[in-house]
């Protein structure tokens, strides 16, 4: 949980992803879309990968945890959480406070 949470606070928004998810492309997309530079931890290519996916399955309450969004260190969630921010309007001000955007 230290290294998830460690990385999770390494930049403004952090992507814990699976390469072959179809729900992480949504959401990497998305934030690409938006014109943030995201971290993304790909765990099925990190030799730690399954350690991490462990503790965000613990995090999360559900298995597979995946995508799990941090936005300014904070857990957002996964793609229901940040849909509903975005389709609400909330998304961009929660990447603006976090500096993600300079908009």
């Amino acid at each position: 949980m230290d290294r998830v949470m460690r990385s999770a606070s390494e930049k403004a928004v952090v992507i814990f992803s699976l390469s072959t998810c179809c729900m992480c492309h949504t959401i990497k997309r998305l934030f690409c879309d938006l014109g943030v530079n995201a971290a993304v931890h790909e765990l099925d290519e990190d030799p730690r990968g399954r350690e991490m996916e462990r503790a965000l399955a613990k995090l999360m309450g559900r298995s597979p945890p995946v995508p799990v969004v941090f936005i300014g260190g904070k857990l957002i969630g996964s793609t229901d959480r940040v849909m509903s921010l975005h389709l609400a309007g909330k998304l961009v001000p929660l990447l603006r406070d976090a500096g993600a955007l300079w908009l």
